[in-house]
């Protein structure tokens, strides 16, 4: 069922997100105000990966949450930019890596039941260093790590911010070529 919208006013408003008030009709509920977290922009970011190496990843502290992780490089789409764009940028910002050939992975509504905020994100088959980032205020690291301990992290609870967790999910859902082929797969009994 759908709901049914008669228009939206702004409670607050900066250049990175709005609040707004939406009336709307529920479907057996009736109308109401639902509140609705408006981001002018989209974010992007990438899952750097070689196969000797292992995954770009950055070491963090959140202020938010006031939680310590490890996350992909990622940011803001700015204006004129396309996702891709964006997402190539803020890897070489952040962690003076500029990644390779890009490929689409996923793009995804985090919180669509409140926010319309979008995510893309990104894979890397590599990447050339040019230097240190040229913002060192993203993170108190940047490391290559190995695919195995990407894993580990997750299962952890050391990759948790929701950009990350799913790319990182998604990626090892299906990588492309793998890192290590490994021997032979046995066929299903």
């Amino acid at each position: 069922m759908r709901w049914q919208t008669f228009g939206e006013r702004t409670v607050y408003d900066s250049p990175w997100v709005r609040l707004a008030l939406v009336d709307v009709e529920v479907p057996g509920h009736g109308r109401l105000e639902h509140h609705v977290v408006r981001m002018p922009a989209a974010a992007a970011g990438t899952v750097v990966r070689d196969p000797d190496l292992g995954v770009l990843l950055l070491w963090r502290h959140r202020f938010i949450t006031d939680t310590w992780g490890w996350e992909i490089p990622a940011g803001r789409v700015d204006p004129g930019e396309t996702p891709a764009q964006a997402a190539a940028r803020e890897v070489l910002e952040e962690t003076g890596w500029r990644p390779g050939p890009l490929t689409p992975l996923v793009s995804y509504h985090p919180t669509n039941g409140l926010s319309d905020q979008a995510f893309h994100v990104f894979v890397a088959d590599g990447a050339t260093h040019e230097g240190p980032p040229s913002d060192p205020s993203e993170a108190e690291s940047v490391e290559w790590v190995p695919l195995e301990d990407v894993r580990r992290l997750v299962l952890e609870g050391r990759l948790g911010d929701g950009l990350s967790l799913t790319a990182i999910l998604r990626f090892l859902l299906d990588p492309g070529p793998p890192l290590d082929p490994g021997p032979p797969a046995s066929p299903p009994r």
